[in-house]
C-alpha cells in the first residue's frame, strides 16, 4: 500500500483563500468575498434549511444577514486543511438587530458555535457548509 504525501502548498492557498473571506466578512466586504468563490459556488446552513447556489445569491444572502448583525466578534477556536477541505470551528457574537435571520428577538446578544467546512477546488471555495449553534450570551 502505498501513501502519497499531501501537497504543503495546496494546503496552505486553501488556509489562505479561507482567511482571507473570514477577513472580508469581518470588514463588511461582500464583493471581495465573492472573488473566493468558484462560479458555481454552493452555499448551505443545514440549521436554517437554507441552500443558495451561484456567486450573487450568495451575495444577496450576505448582505441580508449581515444587515441584521452589528458588534460581530469571530473567535477561531481550531482551522485545519487538506488539499480539498478546510474545517473552520469558531465562536461569534453580535447583536441581532433584524427578524428573519435567527429566531430570536432583535437587540438579543447573540453567541454561535460556527463550525464552517469549506470545499476547495483550485484554491477558490467551491461549497461553504456553516453549522450554527446559536443561543441568547451570557
Amino acid at each position: 500500500m502505498s501513501s502519497v504525501a499531501a501537497n504543503p502548498d495546496i494546503i496552505a492557498a486553501n488556509l489562505a483563500a479561507v482567511e482571507a473571506h473570514f477577513h472580508s466578512e469581518a470588514t463588511n466586504e461582500v464583493e471581495a468575498a465573492l472573488d473566493l468563490y468558484t462560479d458555481d459556488v454552493v452555499w448551505e446552513a443545514p440549521a436554517r434549511d437554507l441552500r443558495f447556489e451561484g456567486k450573487r445569491a450568495v451575495a444577496d444572502n450576505y448582505t441580508e444577514m449581515f444587515a441584521k448583525m452589528e458588534d460581530v466578534e469571530f473567535e477561531t477556536l481550531q482551522r485545519f486543511a487538506t488539499e480539498d477541505r478546510v474545517v473552520d470551528d469558531s465562536v461569534v457574537r453580535f447583536r441581532l438587530t433584524g427578524e428573519g435571520y435567527l429566531p430570536l428577538q432583535p437587540g438579543t446578544q447573540v453567541q454561535m458555535r460556527l463550525v464552517h467546512i469549506f470545499e476547495m477546488r483550485d484554491g477558490l471555495i467551491s461549497k461553504e457548509i456553516g453549522y450554527e449553534m446559536w443561543r441568547k450570551a451570557d
